[in-house]
């Protein structure tokens, strides 16, 4: 075992933790840390290394919203049950636009998208999307019109969903895009954040399950370790990142998110520009 690697896979854990929920892009700020600290493993242990320690961040939400998520807790009524049934359609229903696609252009995507000058844009783009969507909703006054998920309808949630798409593109952020999705769909900020949580339940399952199977189970001791270690500590990360991003928007909007993305993106161009 490399104490090196070891503390990269630290490293790239916490990162995974921090920027899978924030909608920052989790995979910019991979490739981003790839590209200063190169994780020395093959490249097809890497392909799903880099996948499969999502499912440390999909616990972290299924833990979190157990409760929610659970429809059959022995502590809720038939109505409780079925309402949470329900939720659980629209979870599956918004996860359907981004799941077809991902599977028809995923090979397409990674060999034509995945670089710096693609994040780099879509960083900056969505960056500034969402300091103009936040400023026009505070000028104007707007009011959500769905406040619960009880409200949400399945169009809603198809259309939340087909925002998910655009999330295949690096640099844009698979919460960034629903959580913008949902703001113009005309969902409050609580709701598309966790309606944005609880549709990477399938999606990023489906994808690490596909990696898994795709590139079979011989693994060494070591490279399983790295994966236990990885997978821990993101769930960890996730716990705290997922109830703090919640607590945080009670009081306080996107933007400072967006003037985040927009700063990454200077200073990546910058970055390779003098490189």
């Amino acid at each position: 075992m490399d104490i090196l690697e070891l503390f990269k896979i630290v490293i790239v854990s916490i990162i995974e933790g921090v920027t899978e929920w924030l909608p920052i892009s989790s995979t910019g700020h991979m490739l981003l840390f790839d590209e200063f600290a190169k994780l020395n493993f093959s490249s097809e242990f890497k392909s799903v290394f880099m996948v499969v320690i999502q499912l440390g961040a999909i616990m972290a939400v299924i833990f979190t919203y157990w409760s929610k998520l659970n429809p059959f807790d022995k502590h809720k009524n038939c109505r409780e049950k079925k309402s949470t049934i329900e939720l659980w359609k629209k979870i599956l229903i918004g996860a359907i636009p981004a799941g077809v696609m991902g599977m028809l252009f995923n090979n397409f995507i990674e060999k034509y998208f995945e670089n710096m000058w693609v994040i780099s844009a879509m960083l900056m783009v969505y960056g500034i999307l969402f300091i103009v969507i936040e400023r026009f909703r505070k000028n104007k006054n707007i009011k959500p019109k769905i406040e619960s998920f009880g409200e949400m309808t399945y169009l809603d949630a198809l259309k939340i969903g087909g925002y998910q798409i655009l999330a295949l593109i690096p640099g844009t952020s698979r919460s960034g895009s629903t959580i913008i999705g949902g703001l113009l769909t005309g969902v409050s900020r609580k709701i598309a954040v966790e309606f944005s949580f609880f549709m990477g339940i399938p999606i990023m399952l489906g994808s690490s399950m596909l990696k898994i199977v795709k590139h079979g189970f011989k693994y060494s001791n070591t490279e399983i370790f790295y994966l236990s270690v990885a997978l821990i500590l993101t769930f960890v990360v996730s716990m705290f990142v997922i109830k703090s991003l919640v607590n945080y928007l009670k009081n306080n909007d996107f933007r400072m998110f967006g003037w985040y993305r927009i700063l990454l993106a200077i200073l990546i161009v910058g970055y390779f520009l003098i490189k």
